[in-house]
């Protein structure tokens, strides 16, 4: 029986509140102040990359834990909206719903994130069925959920047994330890890494050296690493091949999760049987497209969109 979905997201889901951007330092003391604008926009960065592989044209299910409030509410309508299947995703009753606020200022961010349901998120969040009719899974902020962290190696294993691939973006460690040596089990059962430059540094402990130096050594443990670099586009290593992109150019209005919008261009172009190269420029095209408007859904691309604009600026998929 062919698979039901063509990919399965867990992780977190959650309201986004974007603000900015700031130009001055934030004041405390109960002052007011005033900025350009606000928006209220589904976040997680494995809602977003969920949202993109959909807008793609991924059959797409998602798995996680959210509350049983307004704000998670909010959050499965908008993921149903977009055409993500939410069977997956469990309401519940005693914990609040994660809310995250994003503070811009120029092209950097401020993330402050009320927790709620992220730490009680574990593998019984993730019904087996999905696991074993998805063609593949990715997981998202495995710092942020402790709980599903330490079940992703059982996870990864009964999705490879049901021929499965996977994936992991690790997203930030908001505690500063990076423990690789936790993570090592589930990198073993990995196969694409899919963090930007900053994580890829404290990931593979290379701080001071080059990027590509960071890629090289994390591809000695997960068959392949594609690294997004902001302005300077993305890079891609499997232990042996360094591929790079340059992306495209667009004008930017919101950075916010234009990350997990690269993500879901590099596993729709690799589900898709696309070489590797030409997965790297669909997934730079996708993560800077989505930056055109606010929030991390707002903008993203269709297929058929993401190729015009590679056309354009001059890569020519077909």
């Amino acid at each position: 029986m062919p698979p039901t979905f063509d990919l399965l997201v867990i992780g977190d889901a959650n309201p986004d509140v974007i603000v900015g951007p700031l130009t001055t330092p934030l004041a405390f003391g109960q002052r007011e102040q005033l900025i350009d604008s606000g928006a209220l926009t589904l976040g997680g960065s494995a809602a977003i990359t969920a949202c993109g592989a959909a807008r793609l044209g991924l059959r797409v299910a998602f798995a996680g834990r959210v509350g049983d409030d307004g704000a998670g509410h909010y959050t499965r309508d908008q993921l149903a909206a977009q055409g993500v299947d939410i069977g997956g995703l469990h309401l519940d009753p005693s914990l609040p719903t994660p809310l995250t606020v994003v503070v811009t200022r120029g092209d950097d961010r401020a993330i402050l994130t009320a927790p709620g349901t992220l730490a009680a998120t574990s593998g019984r969040d993730v019904p087996e069925h999905l696991l074993t009719s998805a063609r593949h899974v990715h997981a998202a902020s495995y710092f942020l959920m402790p709980g599903l962290a330490a079940d992703l190696p059982g996870l990864f294993d009964t999705a490879h047994a049901a021929g499965a691939t996977t994936s992991l973006d690790t997203n930030d460690d908001s505690s500063g330890r990076w423990d690789r040596a936790a993570l090592a089990p589930v990198l073993a059962r990995t196969d694409i890494l899919l963090p930007n430059a900053a994580e890829a540094h404290r990931l593979a402990g290379t701080d001071g050296t080059s990027v590509t130096a960071a890629a090289e050594l994390l591809a000695h443990q997960v068959p392949l690493v594609a690294v997004k670099n902001g302005a300077d586009g993305a890079l891609c290593h499997d232990g042996r091949t360094l591929l790079t992109s340059a992306g495209i150019r667009v004008t930017p209005q919101d950075a916010v999760g234009a990350g997990d919008s690269f993500n879901a261009g590099f596993l729709a172009g690799r589900l898709a049987g696309r070489p590797i190269a030409e997965a790297l420029d669909l997934a730079a095209a996708c993560g800077a497209l989505s930056t055109r408007a606010a929030g991390g859904t707002t903008a993203q691309p269709t297929w058929e969109e993401a190729l015009t604009h590679l056309t354009v600026n001059g890569d020519s998929p077909t």
